[in-house]
């Protein structure tokens, strides 16, 4: 799955990568964990493929990373877990879910979208 990229606050761009990528007959089923990291617009091929290395990790090295949002029970209970180098505020976290919780009930978007 690609990532998703938005903007969020006072206009910080951020990069959702959903934490595991799973299939179930041929199609693709969503996560219940994702990754946040501050968007640059300098971002290549490399460094998308060193965020997905670390995905699996503990601690994420990468200085871009903003901690993961987890959907316990969607559309009811959520949390944030502040780990990287900067946190988000609460209204970053409650747009960043709104934007999960779209791509996530229009599951065939998230591949859809260019980026």
């Amino acid at each position: 799955m690609t990532p998703i990229h938005f903007t969020v606050g006072n206009e910080r761009a951020v990069k959702v990568i959903p934490n595991t990528q799973g299939q179930v007959d041929g199609h693709p089923v969503l996560t219940y964990t994702y990754n946040i990291y501050a968007d640059s617009n300098f971002d290549d091929a490399h460094t998308l493929q060193r965020q997905e290395s670390e995905l699996l990790l503990e601690k994420k090295l990468d200085p871009n990373y903003l901690g993961y949002i987890t959907f316990e029970e969607p559309g009811k209970l959520f949390s944030y877990t502040a780990d990287g180098y900067d946190d988000l505020t609460s209204g970053e976290v409650e747009e960043i879910i709104e934007h999960i919780t779209h791509y996530r009930e229009n599951p065939g978007m998230w591949a859809a979208d260019e980026f």
